[in-house]
């Protein structure tokens, strides 16, 4: 545990990424103490997926709506934030909004952690897609056929995201 008891250094920051180093960990986190919130909406057996180009990967990748908590308004609740980028990126209004916890998808190398949260109560009230420049594309799937579409959307080049495996469990464990 001699890196738990070295000093933190910042490297670098930038307005939303941090790069750190800790003994002899270099990692990553948002700055300025930003969370993230992501949503696992599910509308008649389909759950809503989005798709959306990622430098970092060079390529798009299929995910569940997500968004930062606090990034324009400071003090701004998590769920608050989750049923404003429902809504921005899938065109779905919640009517409730339940925290399934916090986790970590990286913690190696990233510090960042997200609240997963379940949406209920959906009614469709526009088209989604983000705010401008975003250019994301909504994805209404069946449960059951969540590994098939992940399989073809892989296929045709596109990246999945971890937190998908939570839709796979039940295939990957079965």
């Amino acid at each position: 545990m001699i890196d738990a008891d070295a000093p933190e250094e910042v490297m670098w920051a930038g307005r939303f990424i941090t790069a750190k180093k800790r003994g002899r960990w270099e990692y990553v986190g948002r700055a300025n103490g930003i969370g993230a919130a992501v949503i696992v909406a599910i509308d008649d057996g389909h759950v809503l997926l989005v798709e959306q180009y990622r430098v970092p990967l060079g390529r798009n990748c299929i995910e569940l709506p997500a968004g930062l908590v606090g990034d324009d308004a400071e003090g701004e609740a998590a769920a608050v934030a989750a049923t404003r980028e429902l809504e921005e990126e899938t065109g779905y209004r919640a009517g409730t909004m339940v925290s399934l916890g916090e986790y970590h998808s990286s913690p190696g190398m990233v510090s960042e952690s997200f609240t997963l949260f379940r949406a209920g109560a959906l009614e469709k009230v526009g088209d989604g897609g983000g705010v401008p420049g975003e250019d994301i594309v909504v994805h209404r799937v069946p449960v059951d056929g969540v590994a098939a579409f992940l399989d073809a959307q892989r296929a045709a080049g596109k990246a999945v995201d971890v937190k998908l495996l939570l839709l796979l469990a039940p295939v990957l464990l079965g």
